[in-house]
């Protein structure tokens, strides 16, 4: 199984700092792999009491029956991971408040090669590290996959994020998240944020400001873009045209139904 090394943040200890009210209603947070998971989680642990946080793991597809009694009614509680839809999913989460973060799959692509080349990634991919493929190439694998090791692009979106459209969530772009942080003190990202906390069951406090920006800072995210090390291949800053091209020959219309194109 692959590894994920990062190290313990703060949050926990911040969060005793305000004054926190009861869920009355589980949440999930959902998302694509990639997609800003750790920063929407840690901004949202700063708005629960740490007792009704559920942090033995990210959630997912294969571990799911071991981690039920995070949507457990009962014990309103707030979680979080990466789960397909599927039938076993959208039952074992209907008592959830469901919120579902993804990126524009341009982005995603060189979010996942610079993941899966950190020191924090250990894998069945390890050997793409070792410097002997291009980056061209290695973009390429990111979008493609690899048989039996890595699913591609549109298999992760597929079940991760599209087919959540049809279900009842609350979907959220990354894009969307990190705009109100760069524009915090705007009434654009109070009611932003407003939405998100709506969503969630949670009633906005007045120190709300001061809460995002901790739970946002990025040395409290192990998987924070400026956190990864060990990263050997030059990876560029946007995706050229000819992978654009590739992302939408492999997932037509992916970008258009998520709302990009």
């Amino acid at each position: 199984m692959p590894e994920i090394f990062v190290k313990a943040d703060t949050l926990d200890a911040e969060n005793a700092r305000f004054a926190q009210g009861r869920l009355q209603q589980p949440v999930f947070l959902n998302s694509v792999p990639k997609s800003g998971s750790h920063l929407l989680r840690n901004i949202l642990r700063m708005f629960v009491p740490v007792d009704q946080q559920y942090a033995a793991d990210f959630i997912q597809w294969p571990t799911l029956q071991q981690h039920r009694r995070a949507f457990d009614p009962a014990r309103p509680a707030l979680s979080w991971g990466h789960l397909f839809f599927a039938d076993a999913s959208v039952v074992e989460t209907a008592a959830c408040r469901r919120i579902v973060l993804f990126r524009d799959p341009y982005d995603w692509v060189i979010a996942r090669a610079r993941f899966l080349l950190s020191d924090q990634f250990s894998g069945n991919t390890d050997h793409l590290k070792n410097g002997e493929m291009s980056t061209d190439e290695l973009l390429t694998m990111m979008i493609f996959g690899l048989p039996g090791k890595l699913p591609s692009l549109n298999a992760i979106y597929e079940l991760n994020a599209v087919a959540w459209l049809g279900a009842r969530a609350h979907m959220l772009k990354l894009e969307d998240l990190t705009e109100a942080l760069r524009s915090i003190d705007t009434p654009a990202a109070e009611s932003f944020f407003a939405g998100l906390l709506e969503a969630c069951g949670i009633a906005m406090p007045e120190d709300w400001r001061e809460r995002v920006r901790i739970g946002a800072d990025p040395a409290q995210s192990g998987t924070a873009r400026d956190n990864l090390t060990g990263i050997a291949i030059t990876l560029p800053g946007h995706l050229e045209e000819r992978h654009k091209a590739l992302v939408d020959y492999h997932a037509p219309r992916l970008r258009a139904v998520l709302g990009y194109a």
